[in-house]
């Protein structure tokens, strides 16, 4: 995206243009210049393998061309079970480009949570690696249509040797002519409500992505850009903000260590990569800001940084300035339609407590459940008017739970609802407030927990915090927080009256916790993001339980 003076310069002239065939996986190697770096894999000794497009053109042919001798046809779905990996950005793109449908797996789900997706979903081929090949072995019986299983790093539980396989293939390869409503990748919600539904999206996802990606990244891409993100790429936020974005614009990235994220290493990290360009969710933002006198430390240097997922809050966007020298850019997105509200620091102030604006070529309204705009200012179900390029297709055998998805109001116009509550002022910012079902409704005021959060953390004894409401008599929903501590902070009543004060100052008398529970961990999903659901079915559960005592 060329550099714009504002915001509404960029909506003004942005123009869809989808071509009737497209194919992600040519896109994002075919058109690139093959002697140019796709990947930095960092190696365990301290030293860095290179990867150029040729390579990982070379690589995912041979692979294309094992999946076809395998009897794979036009339309089945392989599914990539891997850490972030040179191997992982190589099934993509034969997956892609071998007409197929790439499913991707997060490494941390367990045997049953694979089994679900995998039965689901009909996959016949699974890339992984020797760790989770013994998850597959352990369910494969129950998998009538696996057929095939590699694994990365060698044979094992019944796994072929990924690279044995593909030696014995060309690496030439003729990639199918996909039209660009033809679905090209299969990817499962990380279930906060209910069980996980498999979102099916066209190859045209890439290209609705890029508008909003572009903007979220200061103008994405810049000369001298080199991209990272410790988030999985089996998620749409690390796979559709990152990888494929920048592999489309030849953007060269750093492949992210594995195991748990150590963020003084990730300083060094990006520090010792040159990384300017980066994505980072909340939950790392905040293992981050614990870090003491980290612009003393390294020699950093970033250009711009992205966060989505949960709302940041002032107290986090302030330490970004300071400490990252970068105003964070947040945005928002879902599964089903990604990246659609971004800020663009360069050229956007966004008001406190913000996360942004529609993205360019996105129509979003505020709506009710009947489709009808609400007042600005008005709480609502933030909407995508149809067609817009990034949106999923449909859910994987469910038309059911399709359906309720979208909605056609009194003019004639289809929206996919979002089902998270928001509102919008008069100037377009949209603030998220929290899903349909995490707004605590407390003596009349609706109260979205995210603002009593910021709140929260900002206290300076408290390290993360999740707030929802309480089943109570007299008001409705009480506002209940669980806190987790800052390491050496001790739980005691002066503690937590200290707490509640504090958030009575800073927001209203209303919203403060009236119940303060010091915890250890929260529940949280695969990608980051705090389960209140799970917390409010304890509090009710807990509740029952005493009634009966």
């Amino acid at each position: 995206m060329k550099p714009a003076g504002s915001y509404e310069e960029m909506r003004a002239r942005h123009r869809w243009r989808i071509p009737q065939r497209f194919n992600m996986g040519v896109a994002i190697c075919d058109r690139q210049r093959q002697r140019d770096v796709a990947l930095i894999h960092p190696q365990p000794d301290g030293t860095a393998r290179e990867y150029t497009f040729g390579d990982l053109k070379r690589l995912s042919n041979r692979l294309a061309n094992r999946l076809v001798a395998a009897g794979l046809q036009r339309g089945d779905r392989a599914a990539i079970l891997l850490p972030q990996a040179p191997e992982n950005t190589v099934a993509h793109m034969a997956i892609y480009r071998a007409g197929f449908i790439v499913l991707p797996l997060f490494v941390l789900f367990g045997a049953e949570a694979l089994e679900y997706r995998l039965h689901d979903s009909g996959a016949r081929v699974v890339v992984t690696n020797r760790a989770n090949a013994a998850k597959i072995a352990e369910i494969r019986d129950r998998l009538p249509d696996l057929k095939l299983v590699l694994s990365i790093d060698g044979p094992a539980d019944g796994a072929l040797d990924f690279y044995l396989e593909i030696e014995k293939a060309s690496d030439r390869f003729t990639p199918v002519d996909t039209a660009s409503e033809e679905p090209g990748l299969l990817i499962y919600t990380s279930g906060t409500t209910g069980p996980p539904k498999g979102a099916l999206h066209a190859h045209r996802t890439l290209i609705g992505h890029m508008p909003g990606v572009e903007m979220i990244f200061d103008f994405f891409p810049q000369p001298g850009d080199v991209a990272w993100t410790p988030a999985d790429w089996a998620w749409i936020g690390g796979l559709f903000d990152v990888m494929m974005p920048a592999l489309y614009r030849g953007v060269p990235q750093v492949i992210n260590p594995p195991g748990k994220l150590d963020p003084e290493a990730a300083f060094a990290f990006m520090a010792r990569y040159g990384i300017n360009v980066a994505f980072l969710p909340p939950t790392a933002l905040k293992l981050l800001r614990q870090v003491p006198n980290a612009r003393q430390r390294w020699n950093y240097g970033l250009r711009t940084v992205f966060s989505g997922g949960e709302a940041l809050g002032t107290e986090l966007m302030g330490w970004g300035r300071d400490t990252l020298g970068v105003t964070i850019n947040e945005a928002y997105g879902q599964t089903e339609a990604n990246v659609i509200v971004g800020c663009c620091g360069v050229v956007m102030s966004n008001p406190p407590g913000s996360m942004g604006r529609a993205s360019p070529g996105h129509d979003l309204k505020v709506l009710n459940e009947a489709g009808e705009e609400v007042p600005r200012g008005t709480l609502g179900n933030l909407s995508v008017k149809l067609p817009d390029p990034v949106m999923f297709l449909e859910y994987w055998n469910r038309p059911d739970a399709t359906a309720e998805k979208f909605v056609t109001n009194a003019a004639g116009e289809k929206w996919m609802l979002t089902g998270d509550t928001v509102k919008m002022d008069a100037d377009g910012w949209i603030f998220f407030v929290g899903r349909a079902d995490d707004v605590i409704n407390s003596s009349g005021y609706r109260i979205g927990p995210s603002e009593v959060e910021d709140s929260l953390i900002a206290h300076p004894a408290v390290f993360m915090s999740a707030v929802v409401g309480v089943p109570d008599k007299e008001r409705g929903e009480r506002v209940k927080a669980f806190i987790i501590l800052k390491e050496g902070e001790t739980p005691s009543e002066a503690l937590t009256k200290s707490i509640q004060d504090h958030v009575k100052t800073r927001l209203a008398a209303h919203e403060y916790p009236r119940e303060v529970e010091f915890v250890t961990e929260l529940p949280m999903t695969t990608t980051g993001k705090i389960q209140r659901k799970v917390l409010r079915e304890r509090e009710v559960a807990k509740q029952e339980a005493a009634g009966r005592r």
